[in-house]
C-alpha cells in the first residue's frame, strides 16, 4: 500500500506531516533532510526503550546516519515507570553530555511512554529543541504522537507535569505493529473507538462494520482506522491547541475513570486502552442517568468495545477512593469532578458531577457489571 500523508496545520504552529504506511522507518533520515529546521542539524538523539530498541533502533539510526547526521541513542526501561521526572532528568543530563545544541533534534522511537518522555525532554532542554515522533504501537500512532502533548507522571497521578510542543514530523511505519501482542493491539483499538464516538456517525458506523477486520489486523482496515483517527485528532487540536477553549477536552472521553483505575490498581496492571474502554462504558452508564444518553448508543458502544478485545474489567474499588483520585484529574476545577459525557455519537459535553451522585453511580455500575461478569456475557 502506498503511504498516506496527512498535514497537521495548527494555527500559530509550523505545519507538519504525518506519514502512514509500510517501510517508512527505513526512510526516516532522508525525509528529515527535507524538513525545514531539521535538514541542517549536526546531531540527532534517538530515544527508545528496552522492548523497541532491539527491534528497530539500528534501522532508524542507520537511516539517519546514511544522510549525514551524527546519531546517538538512549534506551530507557520499558514501561510506565520510565515516564517520570527522574528518568527525564537522566535524559537531560545525557543530552548535555552529548553536547546537543538548539539546532539538534530528538527522535522518539517507541510507544506513548517514549513519545511523551522524549517530547517533554526535548521541549524543556535548552528551552526547546525540535523532535520527531516515530511511533511503533497502534495507540501511539492514533493518539499520543499527534497533537503536541508531552509529559511525565507524578506519584499523585498521570501526566501532571508536561508541555505542549508539536513534533516536526510523525513517521508512522505500520510494519512495526506486527510485533504487538493482543493486549497492546486492544489498547490502540480503544483509542480508535473513543475517537469514532466523539467524531461522527460516519466514523462510528465504519468502526462497527470494520471492528472484526481491525481486530484481525486486516491491512486496509488498520490503515483506514489510523488515518481516520489522525484526521479527527488533528481537527480537534487545530481548534484548541492547548486545551484552553474546552474543545480538546473531548479527547479525554473515558479517561477520568481510566486514570483512577490505573493509579488504584497500580500502573501496568491493566493496559491504558483497557482502562479507557472501562471509562467509556462507565461514562455511558453515568450519562444515561444524568444527561439522557441514548440507550441504543450505549449498547452499540459496548458491542464495539467487546468486538475489539475490550470486555468489562473484572475490577472494583471503594467508590469514595475512586472519587478522591478523580479530583486530581486535569479536568477537575476547584475540587469538582467533570466528565466528558456523550448523549449520542458526536454529541458530547463536559459535565460537573457532584461527589454523592458519582459515588452512587459507581456503586450501581459495579453491581450492574458484576451481573454481566458473573454471567459470562462480558
Amino acid at each position: 500500500m502506498p503511504a498516506t500523508k496527512i498535514v497537521i496545520d495548527i494555527p500559530g504552529e509550523n505545519p507538519y506531516d504525518v506519514r502512514i504506511g509500510d517501510g517508512l522507518l527505513e526512510g526516516i533520515g532522508p525525509y528529515c533532510k527535507k524538513i525545514e529546521g531539521l535538514e541542517g542539524a549536526p546531531s540527532v538523539l534517538v530515544l527508545s526503550d528496552s522492548n523497541v530498541a532491539p527491534l528497530y533502533l539500528e534501522a532508524a539510526k542507520s537511516s539517519l546516519q546514511n544522510v549525514g547526521y551524527k546519531v546517538s541513542d538512549i534506551v530507557v526501561p520499558a514501561g510506565e515507570d520510565a515516564k517520570s521526572l527522574s528518568v527525564a532528568s537522566e535524559v537531560w543530563e545525557a543530552m548535555a553530555q552529548l553536547s546537543l545544541t538548539r539546532d539538534c533534534f530528538a527522535v522518539a522511537l517507541g510507544g506513548g511512554v517514549v513519545g511523551d518522555l522524549t517530547g517533554f525532554a526535548a521541549s524543556t532542554y535548552m528551552r526547546g529543541i525540535k523532535f520527531v515522533q516515530a511511533p511503533t504501537t497502534l495507540l501511539s500512532m492514533v493518539d499520543s504522537s499527534v497533537g503536541g502533548k508531552t509529559g511525565v507522571n507524578l506519584s499523585a497521578g498521570k501526566n501532571l507535569v508536561g508541555t505542549f510542543m508539536q513534533p516536526s514530523y510523525v513517521c508512522a511505519s505500520i510494519d512495526t505493529l506486527s510485533t504487538l501482542d493482543d493486549r497492546e493491539w486492544a489498547c490502540g483499538c480503544a483509542e480508535i473507538a473513543k475517537s469514532s464516538v466523539i467524531d461522527s456517525n460516519d466514523f462510528f458506523f465504519w468502526m462497527l462494520e470494520n471492528a472484526d477486520a481491525l481486530w484481525e489486523r486486516d491491512p486496509e482496515a488498520v490503515k483506514g482506522a489510523i488515518e481516520r483517527s489522525v484526521v479527527f485528532k488533528a481537527n480537534v487540536v487545530a481548534q484548541d491547541k492547548t486545551e484552553s477553549k474546552g474543545v480538546r477536552e473531548c479527547l479525554n472521553y473515558g479517561h477520568t475513570l481510566a486514570h483512577a483505575i490505573e493509579k488504584l490498581a497500580g500502573y501496568g496492571t491493566y493496559s491504558h486502552g483497557a482502562t479507557v474502554a472501562e471509562g467509556m462504558r462507565f461514562a455511558a452508564f453515568l450519562g444515561e442517568r444524568i444527561i439522557g444518553t441514548d440507550s441504543d448508543f450505549a449498547a452499540s458502544q459496548a458491542e464495539l468495545l467487546t468486538s475489539l478485545g475490550l470486555p468489562y474489567l473484572d475490577w472494583y474499588a471503594d467508590a469514595r477512593d475512586i472519587v478522591e483520585i478523580m479530583k486530581t484529574d486535569k479536568k477537575s476545577r476547584g475540587g469538582k469532578i467533570r466528565f466528558v459525557l456523550v448523549e449520542d455519537v458526536a454529541k458530547w459535553s463536559l459535565v460537573e458531577v457532584d461527589d454523592d451522585t458519582l459515588c452512587q453511580a459507581l456503586e450501581d455500575y459495579f453491581a450492574f457489571k458484576r451481573d454481566i461478569v458473573d454471567s459470562g456475557s462480558m
